[in-house]
C-alpha cells in the first residue's frame, strides 16, 4: 500500500513537471501571434486556390518558422528577462530552461528548412529570408534604428511565398506585399509598447523605442503650454474698446459687443477652434517616457 501510494505520488510529480514544461513552452513561443500568422497565411492560400497539399505545406512551413522565432526570441531575451524580474516569461518563472526554450528553437527551425523548400525552392527561399529576417530581430536588430525591418520584410514576403508556391510561381502583386509590410510594421510597433521600460533599462533601443521618447517629451511640452482657442464671448471686444476710450474700430461701429463683422471668417475661426486645440493636446495613449 505505502508503495503504490508513493508511486501514485512521484508519478502525479512527473505528470505535473510535463504539463507544467509544456505549458511553458506554448508561452515560449508565443502562441497566439504564431497561430494568428499560420492560419492568415494558410487561409491566404487557400483563398488564391492553392491545393490541398501545397496548403498544408504552406501551413506547416508558417507554423514551424513562427515557432522557431517566437522560441528564439525567449532563448535570447533570457539573460535580459532575468535582469527585470519578468516573471510572466516562463524562462524567469522556472516553467521551463533556457537549454529547453534553445533546444525546441533549432528542432522548430530545422524543420521549417524542409518543409518550405517542399513547395519549391522559389517560394521555400523566400520564406526561409522570411525567417532569417525574424532571427536576425531576435538577434541584435530590435536594438537599432532598423529594428522595423525584419517586420516589415517577413510579413511583406508571406503573400510571395504563397504566390510562388503556386503553378507558374506568379510574383504577388505590389500592392499585397507593400500591405502586408505596413501591416508587420504596425505589429512591430504595437508589439513593443508595454515592454517599452523593460526594455530600455536592458539596453534595447529599437525604433520605437526612440519615437517614444520624442512624443513623450512632445506630450509634456502640450501639457505645460494648452492653448485652445475658444469663440469669443464679447468681453475681450468691450475691454478693447474701453482701453480706446469706448470707440469702436473703423468698419465694427454699432456693433454689438462680441458680435463678428465677417460670418464667414468667425464661422471658420469657430470650426479650425476644435482643431487646433486638438492639435496641442497629447496624443491619446503615447508614452511619457517607442518600442
Amino acid at each position: 500500500s505505502t508503495t503504490h501510494i508513493g508511486s501514485g505520488h512521484g508519478g502525479g510529480v512527473a505528470v505535473h513537471r510535463v504539463t507544467t514544461t509544456i505549458g511553458g513552452l506554448a508561452r515560449s513561443c508565443h502562441l497566439g501571434p504564431t497561430l494568428a500568422v499560420t492560419a492568415l497565411t494558410t487561409a491566404l492560400a487557400v483563398g488564391v486556390g492553392a491545393d490541398a497539399r501545397t496548403c498544408a505545406l504552406i501551413g506547416a512551413a508558417i507554423f514551424t518558422g513562427q515557432l522557431s522565432v517566437g522560441w528564439s526570441n525567449d532563448w535570447i531575451d533570457a539573460a535580459r528577462d532575468h535582469a527585470v524580474g519578468r516573471r510572466d516569461k516562463p524562462i524567469v518563472a522556472g516553467a521551463v530552461t533556457t537549454r529547453m526554450v534553445r533546444t525546441a528553437a533549432l528542432v522548430a527551425l530545422a524543420c521549417c528548412v524542409p518543409l518550405s523548400l517542399a513547395t519549391g525552392w522559389r517560394a521555400g527561399s523566400v520564406h526561409l529570408l522570411a525567417v532569417g529576417a525574424a532571427w536576425g530581430y531576435n538577434l541584435g536588430l530590435k536594438s537599432t534604428p532598423w529594428s522595423w525591418a525584419p517586420y516589415a520584410l517577413s510579413f511583406g514576403l508571406l503573400p510571395a511565398f504563397v504566390a510562388l508556391a503556386l503553378p507558374g510561381h506568379p510574383w504577388p502583386a505590389g500592392w499585397a506585399v507593400a500591405a502586408a509590410a505596413m501591416l508587420g510594421i504596425g505589429a512591430h510597433l504595437a508589439n513593443v509598447v508595454p515592454d517599452l521600460d523593460d526594455d530600455r533599462s536592458t539596453g534595447v533601443h529599437g525604433l520605437p523605442h526612440r519615437l517614444g521618447r520624442t512624443a513623450g517629451r512632445g506630450g509634456l511640452h502640450a501639457d505645460r503650454e494648452p492653448r485652445p482657442v475658444l469663440p469669443d464671448d464679447g468681453r475681450r471686444g468691450r475691454r478693447r474698446r474701453a482701453a480706446r476710450g469706448g470707440r469702436d474700430p473703423p468698419g465694427v461701429r454699432g456693433q454689438k459687443p462680441g458680435s463678428r463683422s465677417d460670418e464667414p471668417s468667425s464661422a471658420a475661426s469657430s470650426r479650425s477652434a476644435p482643431v487646433h486645440s486638438m492639435a496641442r493636446q497629447p496624443a491619446a495613449g503615447s508614452p511619457s517616457r517607442i518600442t
